[in-house]
C-alpha cells in the first residue's frame, strides 16, 4: 500500500470517529436521517466493486498455481472456444464468493463490467455454458479435480509457522441439502422428510476450509463413505507436514472395523 492510500485511509478514520462520538450530540433535536432528495451519478472514472476480496483471492490463486494446475490436470472440453477448465472452475467459484446461491446468479456477473475489468477477463461463461460443464464430470474427475486442490493447499500450508503443524483437527459430518428439484439423479427423501441430498463433509478446523465433500442421496446415513474420505484427509495432512491428526465426529461414525487401524497410528487420535 503506498503512502497516498494510507493517509487516505487515515483520513476516513478519523472522519468516522469524529462522527460516531457519543459526546457530540449535535443535530438531537431532530431523527438523524434528513436526507429529502438523494441525487444518484455515474461516476467516468472511478468505478466500486462490492466484493473488495475478490482480485486478492484470484492473486492468491494465480500464485500458487492453481489455475495451471487446473488446465493441465483437468481435461474436460475438447476444444477451448473460448473457455479453458480452469474458467469453468474459478467462474463456479468466483460465483460463490460473490454470494451467488445458484448457477443462474453468473448472469448478474457476466454484466458487471467492474467484476469482468477486475479479473481481466473479456467474458466469462454464461449459467448455460456452466451446467454443460458440470455434467461432463465423472466420478474420477471429481477426485482429479479434489487431487488438484489438495496439491494446492499444500503450497498455502507451506507458510504456515512451525506450531501450525503441531496438530490438525478434521471435523467430519453429514448435512442434510433440500433442493426444489423434482427429476434430479440422486434425490431421496431424509429422515426428517427433506428432500434433497446427504454429503458428507471434512473439514480442517484449524482454518475452517473443507478437506472433502462428498455428495450422497437423502437417505444415506451419516457414516456411509466416511472411512475412505478420512483415509484421504489423513494422507494430505502428513504430506502437509501436520505431526498427528485428530479425528472429531460424533457416534455414528464409530465404525469399529477402522477405528483400530486409525489408533494403532501413534499420529492419529481419536
Amino acid at each position: 500500500m503506498n503512502a497516498k492510500i494510507r493517509q487516505q485511509l487515515a483520513n476516513r478514520k478519523r472522519r468516522i470517529a469524529r462522527r460516531l462520538d457519543p459526546t457530540d450530540l449535535r443535530g438531537a433535536d431532530r431523527p438523524m436521517f434528513t436526507a429529502a432528495a438523494p441525487h444518484y451519478e455515474i461516476a467516468d472514472r472511478s468505478r466500486g466493486l462490492t466484493h473488495g476480496g475478490l482480485g486478492a483471492l484470484h492473486l492468491l490463486a494465480r500464485r500458487l498455481g492453481l489455475i495451471e494446475a487446473l488446465d493441465d490436470r483437468l481435461h474436460l472440453l475438447k476444444v477451448h472456444r473460448p473457455f479453458h477448465e480452469s474458467d469453468h472452475v474459478l467462474n463456479l467459484a468466483y460465483n460463490a464468493f460473490c454470494e451467488g446461491t445458484c448457477l443462474q446468479d453468473m448472469e448478474l456477473r457476466r454484466n458487471d463490467e467492474v467484476f469482468l475489468d477486475a479479473l481481466g477477463a473479456r467474458r466469462i461463461p454464461d449459467p448455460t455454458t456452466a451446467g454443460d460443464f458440470c455434467r461432463r464430470f465423472t466420478a474420477a474427475d471429481i477426485r482429479t479435480l479434489q487431487d488438484v486442490f489438495h496439491d494446492t493447499r499444500l503450497k498455502a500450508w507451506a507458510g504456515q509457522p512451525t506450531d501450525f503443524f503441531d496438530q490438525a483437527t478434521i471435523d467430519m459430518d453429514g448435512t442434510l441439502v433440500p433442493t426444489t428439484g423434482q427429476c434430479k439423479r440422486g434425490m431421496d427423501i431424509a429422515y426428517d422428510g427433506t428432500w434433497g441430498y446427504h454429503p458428507l463433509v471434512l473439514s480442517l478446523a484449524n482454518t475452517s476450509e473443507v478437506l472433502s465433500l462428498l455428495n450422497r442421496s437423502g437417505n444415506r446415513p451419516s457414516h456411509e463413505g466416511a472411512a475412505a474420505e478420512v483415509d484421504r484427509c489423513l494422507a494430505v495432512c502428513f504430506r502437509g507436514g501436520f505431526r498427528r491428526v485428530l479425528l472429531r465426529g460424533d457416534t455414528d461414525f464409530s465404525q469399529t472395523e477402522h477405528l483400530d487401524r486409525w489408533n494403532a497410528d501413534p499420529r492419529v487420535r481419536l
